[in-house]
């Protein structure tokens, strides 16, 4: 097995340590600036050998000890076939007969790719062309395995095909997306219930078992649209996204008056089982899932959705950092030329015209852009105009200009830093947000 000796770990402590415990040290010395610039490269310079490092330290390890079953279990050096147990908190119902779907392989696809390792990746889409079955019975929970597997699927598929990736596509022929689209049509008699509302569970070879139960999460019904949806307009067959989005339907539609969502419904008579509103598991990609989606496909009527529900939140919930992927939206350096959004498995999808309703050919989101004055370098994001109270807009002599309580957006539309004072004002908070190690502006837990 692969280890990180001492001297690696004694050297990313070193580099990173100052940048974490001593804050605040811009502010009393401007020779910290740059010295926080400098240890900014050099971070950057280890992660980039760091993180492959520790992404093939884990694979490996899988590839020796657990495939093709689903997950590596590291002390005991075995595996677990988990698939059949992720959200299965009483272990009930597993199949005598399951033994696997080479769940971490699926999930590493799209790390393969971006990687640029294409021998590897090759090697993966062959096993699994020729080895992968969705036709097992086994009980599975569908919010799991849609963004576990489904997404792995139709994600690793895009970047496969995407000719401005690295990928030297020779062997691959759509396999992954025949892939997809199997599992993805097991997945359609989960949602044939009287309200449209899927099923938590689902047999993959039977459908809906007898008795099944008919309790759901607010996530398990409006977290289907990136996935299904990119499935319907790579597969051609509309069927997929119809589902989802009649699902997601339904749900908003039983918000309460004040824009807040329950955490667990009946599917069958589309009543709330808990009535208590949160941010947490359960419910938090609901949220998540809503803004990505308007990006995604250009709806305005995914906006439509999170703006109410976003600002309901921001009303009546004292809270600290919540719904953490949902700022995990793209980064224009990730792959180059592109604009992609993440599933909230972290898994990439493109942000493309051919998706979008109303897209030019060259896009990058409308509520995701800056509005600038020219005469003073006070800035608002478009999104934070839409969903922030504090922040408006007026006309003045110098062209538009942003009024806030306290909002500053960053420095840089991408949110990058070298120091503090590249990073803005919180609107919702009036907050400070301040420079990571990685570099980029936020507030952060450690500091």
């Amino acid at each position: 097995m692969v280890r990180c000796n001492c001297g690696t770990w004694i050297l990313i402590f070193l580099v990173i340590s100052p940048t974490i415990f001593h804050k605040s040290m811009s502010e009393l010395d401007p020779r910290w600036v740059a010295k926080k610039r400098r240890m900014s490269h050099k971070v950057r310079k280890i992660m980039a050998v760091f993180l492959p490092f520790r992404f093939y330290h884990a694979y490996d390890n899988y590839m020796t000890y657990a495939f093709p079953h689903d997950e590596l279990k590291p002390l005991a050096k075995t595996f677990t076939d988990s698939l059949v147990e992720l959200g299965n908190l009483k272990l009930e119902h597993l199949p005598q007969e399951y033994h696997g779907s080479a769940l971490t392989l699926v999930e590493s696809l799209s790390s393969l790719v971006i990687m640029g390792n294409n021998t590897e990746f090759e090697r993966a889409v062959l096993w699994l062309s020729e080895n992968l079955t969705f036709d097992v019975d086994a009980r599975i929970n569908l919010f799991e395995c849609n963004i576990r597997v489904l997404g792995g699927l139709v994600s690793a598929h895009i970047l496969a095909t995407d000719s401005t990736n690295r990928l030297v596509q020779r062997n691959y022929k759509n396999q992954l997306l025949i892939l997809a689209e199997d599992l993805g049509r097991r997945f359609l008699p989960a949602f044939d219930t009287p309200t449209g509302l899927p099923y938590a569970w689902i047999n993959l070879k039977y459908g809906v078992m007898e008795n099944e139960t008919t309790e759901t999460s607010t996530s398990g019904c409006g977290s289907l649209i990136l996935e299904m949806g990119a499935l319907s307009r790579l597969a051609g067959d509309p069927s997929f996204e119809s589902a989802a989005l009649r699902a997601l339907r339904k749900l908003w539609s039983m918000r309460s008056s004040l824009n807040l969502l329950g955490t667990t419904l009946d599917v069958e008579t589309g009543e709330w089982i808990e009535y208590s509103s949160g941010i947490g598991a359960g419910v938090d990609s609901f949220y998540e899932y809503l803004m990505k989606a308007h990006i995604l496909f250009g709806r305005d009527e995914f906006w439509r959705m999170f703006q109410p529900a976003y600002l309901a939140v921001q009303k009546y919930f004292r809270h600290g950092a919540w719904c953490k992927y949902l700022y995990l939206l793209f980064d224009d350096s990730f792959l180059v030329g592109r604009n992609y959004i993440f599933t909230t498995e972290g898994h990439p999808l493109p942000v493309v015209s051919a998706w979008h309703e109303r897209l030019p050919e060259t896009y990058i989101p409308s509520n995701w852009t800056s509005v600038k004055s020219k005469q003073k370098a006070k800035r608002a994001s478009a999104m934070s105009l839409q969903v922030c109270p504090a922040t408006t807009l007026k006309s003045g002599h110098g062209g538009q200009q942003v009024e806030s309580a306290c909002h500053i957006l960053d420095v840089r539309n991408d949110h990058r830093c070298l120091s503090d004072e590249d990073c803005g004002v919180e609107a919702s908070t009036c907050r400070q947000r301040s420079c990571s190690i990685a570099g980029y502006c936020g507030r952060w837990s450690f500091q």
